[in-house]
């Protein structure tokens, strides 16, 4: 017995016994680290998730957007704060907005409202003078006179236009624009890019970054730089690393000899022009600025183009001042540009002020209608007071989910006396509103919060402008080809679709 022990003794106190011993304790004690680390990190992240969820109550945000992050932050703290760090904390944007407001600087000297215009507007219209005076304080971007528009009602008609002015380009072209894809559009654009590179015109193209993943080949501005195309992508997308992903430039600006501007819904790809149908017929509209009002599409560009250059920019070597006479040209046109640089939503205060300012009518066509509920209440409002008040949509949508979300306001509208339509052959692309008359907008601006609050975008003001009765005629003409939706056709609408539209409307500030 005594001998068995001795050896029980020996195994017990060996060298080996006791590093497994000790290797046992060091893993007891590592697991036990880990259930303290876990908890610990765990009760991290919940204060963590506190702190945000103050911190976005306290934002100056709409409360639709705080409650997109509010709920998904508080059901999973973890994957919530997580996600809204890595989106909303936006360390690329960081860098762009600053980017940006130093170029706004330098520009700013040459985007200021001539005295007498200032003048003439405050004495024919007290409301467009404050309006004016906002945008330009605010915006950046000032009202002019003697400058003409021309409205497009499609984009055939659009790129038939735009062909022959590029044709006349003798000092530079600058385009910007948010898709670019071959095909009959953008190959023909290019072959006169090409010549007139080759001509010694500087040509100059910027498109958002999102092209690279689908449409384009990241190395595509390489290309077009062998071509004598000064080229480049907008905020490239570099997947994990980029946290900009909100902050694309949705602008559609083409400027010649800073004589000529372009605007609208166009993009670079076939299906604008509907030679390639994807979502029936495709229903877009332009407009093209001639005259003094050019010069905010031409230092939008330049704005834009210098964010992520070293250096400064000669700007004022692309103002053209020397505009051939012609008589005068009647009304107002007011460019703009709106973005997460500036102070305010632009875009989104313009729109009110249309829907606000309405006397007789408002009619708006957009592709997506995901508002909050300002917005909401200010079309309500506008109808409840007997405004004619009349909204176009798409029949068929290119993003379902989108389109499900806009369904569901249709009740709220419809009860406030809101006239809503869907264009029958196809898709609404164009972003327009059009008012009494006397005064319309055209850009790039959709209905929801991706343009009004997270997009670089365009658009231009008219008052009093011919172009006025174009686009308000183009809004009557195609209305021939919309279905007038009441709760009866709303009701037909597929249950679950409703109900999808409805939850998925939760998240519609982050769509």
């Amino acid at each position: 017995m005594k001998k068995y022990l001795n050896i029980a003794l020996k195994i017990v106190f060996s060298r080996t016994m006791v590093t497994i011993l000790l290797l046992a304790v060091q893993i007891g004690w590592l697991l036990l680290g880990f259930k303290l680390m876990e908890e610990v990190a765990l009760v991290s992240m919940l204060l963590l998730s506190g702190i945000l969820v103050i911190y976005i109550i306290n934002k100056d945000e709409t409360p639709e957007f705080k409650l997109s992050w509010i709920i998904p932050i508080c059901l999973a703290p973890v994957f919530g704060t997580l996600l809204y760090l890595f989106v909303m904390g936006n360390l690329g944007g960081i860098g762009l907005k600053k980017g940006l407001e130093r170029r706004l600087r330098e520009t700013e000297k040459f985007l200021t409202a001539d005295e007498e215009v200032k003048r003439e507007i405050a004495a024919g219209d007290g409301h467009m003078a404050g309006l004016a005076r906002y945008v330009e304080t605010v915006g950046g971007y000032p009202a002019y006179k003697n400058s003409r528009a021309t409205y497009f009602p499609l984009g055939e008609d659009k790129y038939k236009d735009l062909l022959r002015e590029l044709e006349k380009a003798e000092h530079f072209i600058f385009l910007e624009y948010f898709i670019v894809e071959e095909g009959k559009m953008w190959n023909s654009i290019l072959e006169i890019l090409e010549r007139k590179a080759a001509e010694g015109v500087e040509v100059r193209f910027m498109y958002d970054g999102m092209c690279s993943i689908l449409l384009l080949p990241y190395s595509y501005p390489r290309r077009l730089r062998a071509k004598g195309i000064r080229a480049k992508l907008f905020s490239p997308i570099i997947p994990m690393l980029s946290t900009s992903q909100n902050n694309r430039d949705h602008r559609k600006i083409l400027v010649i000899d800073g004589r000529v501007a372009y605007t609208g819904g166009v993009n670079l790809a076939d299906e604008y022009i509907n030679e390639v149908v994807k979502y029936g017929h495709w229903k877009d509209v332009a407009i093209k600025i001639e005259g003094e009002a050019v010069r905010s599409f031409t230092l939008m560009f330049l704005q834009m183009w210098n964010v992520s250059e070293k250096g400064s920019e000669d700007y004022r070597q692309y103002i053209k001042k020397d505009f051939p006479p012609t008589a005068p040209a009647p009304g107002l046109v007011m460019p703009y540009g709106d973005g997460p640089a500036n102070p305010e939503n632009v875009a989104e205060t313009v729109y009110m002020d249309m829907i606000h300012q309405a006397v007789k009518y408002v009619h708006i066509m957009t592709p997506y209608f995901i508002v909050d509920n300002a917005m909401l209440d200010a079309l309500q409002f506008a109808a409840r007071r007997g405004v004619d008040v009349k909204l176009m949509l798409p029949h068929i949508p290119d993003k379902k989910m989108v389109f499900a979300m806009a369904r569901t306001f249709y009740p709220d509208l419809l009860s406030a006396g809101v006239e809503v339509y869907e264009y029958a052959p196809g898709f609404v692309h164009g972003k327009v509103f059009v008012s009494d008359d006397e005064k319309a907008v055209v850009g790039t601006i959709n209905l929801d919060y991706r343009s009004l609050y997270h997009h670089f975008e365009c658009a231009c003001y008219l008052y009093r402008c011919p172009a006025v009765a174009d686009v308000e005629r183009d809004f009557r003409e195609t209305l021939k080809s919309c279905i007038r939706v009441d709760m009866a056709y709303y009701k037909k609408i597929p249950p679950m679709q409703r109900l999808l539209g409805r939850v998925m409307r939760l998240l519609g500030p982050l769509a």
